[in-house]
């Protein structure tokens, strides 16, 4: 964070400044006074303004004086509100300099995840995608080399290098699966979430039970891809660390009165919980929460050690989808 004394040299040396300013015109009254003293000024400039008492001008030195406590209360309000917007000013540059740290560092952590990723996809690639490509070039050497007549040993091959192909396309749809969520394209949101449901629970043995509100699905792209990916990312942490027996996810579309609205996705567990003011979120729950952030909405966690996690995400809806939603529902 930038030193304060490098960013406002004002408020550095505004008191300093003042005090010795004061000292001065303190100084320069006093010199006046004796001055006067030693020459009668007033008698003298009594004398004056008598000769032209149709000007009024005897009213003067009150009128100044007036005016002198004036320009001085001016000044101090001036300062006190100059001093005022110097402090919001460096809250506001000191709250920057922490989201500016806070954007550095999870820029750096995504970056690490992408890395990871890619170097995930890589070895999946090499290991996986390269044997099973090997296999199939094997079964096809030998089916080259087998004789016409040995038809059990070309059944045997043809067996092995479909089989091969097979677990081939497996793998690379996996990986496109990872890459991007192709049941969104294919189902739309509230389906594929479904179906994420479905798959997630068939594979960790925890009961996943998936409640939706009446809604369309011409959602636009990003809303989708954040309520899935928030979604997905939910599951894995309850599979990692909840050792929960039950799972419900909500999804609902609440409506506001100028026809926006909001997307809401809440997803409970019955799990052992954490204790939310001690506990850091992990990069994937500080990946959702920028998710929610570059829509417009935001992220919350509601927890408890021993009372589960409820993870509430809430998307606003541009007005045009709430309305076709809001027509669809009425339909």
């Amino acid at each position: 964070m930038p030193d304060e004394s490098t960013l406002h040299p004002v408020a550095r040396h505004g008191a300093p400044r003042w005090r010795s300013d004061l000292w001065i015109v303190l100084a320069a009254v006093l010199a006046c006074y004796g001055v006067s003293l030693a020459l009668d000024l007033n008698e003298s400039l009594v004398k004056l303004l008598a000769r032209q008492e149709r000007w009024q001008l005897d009213e003067l030195p009150l009128t100044g004086m007036v005016f002198a406590f004036g320009l001085a209360w001016y000044a101090l309000r001036r300062r006190r509100e100059t001093l005022s917007e110097l402090r919001l000013r460096e809250q506001a540059e000191a709250r920057a300099s922490e989201l500016l740290a806070h954007n550095r560092e999870l820029a750096q952590q995504l970056i690490a995840v992408q890395e990871s990723e890619r170097l995930a996809l890589a070895r999946e690639l090499h290991d996986e995608l390269g044997q099973r490509c090997s296999a199939i070039l094997i079964e096809t050497a030998c089916l080259r080399r087998c004789a016409a007549d040995d038809r059990a040993a070309l059944l045997g091959a043809a067996a092995r290098a479909d089989m091969a192909a097979q677990s081939l396309y497996q793998l690379v749809g996996g990986m496109l699966r990872r890459l991007r969520p192709a049941n969104l394209d294919a189902l739309g949101l509230v389906a594929a979430l479904q179906e994420l449901c479905e798959s997630w629970e068939a594979r960790s043995g925890v009961a996943c039970v998936f409640h939706f509100d009446a809604m369309d699905e011409l959602l636009p792209e990003r809303i989708n891809i954040a309520v899935y990916r928030v979604a997905q990312e939910a599951l894995t942490n309850v599979t990692r660390h909840a050792h929960a027996n039950r799972v419900r996810l909500v999804l609902a579309r609440h409506s506001a009165n100028d026809g926006a609205g909001d997307l809401r996705l809440t997803i409970t567990d019955d799990g052992r919980g954490m204790d939310t003011t001690r506990t850091t979120h992990g990069l994937g729950l500080l990946g959702a929460s920028e998710r929610a952030a570059a829509l417009g909405g935001e992220l919350t966690v509601e927890s408890a050690p021993g009372a589960g996690v409820r993870l509430s995400l809430r998307v606003p809806l541009p007005a045009a989808a709430a309305a076709v939603a809001e027509s669809a529902r009425a339909a």
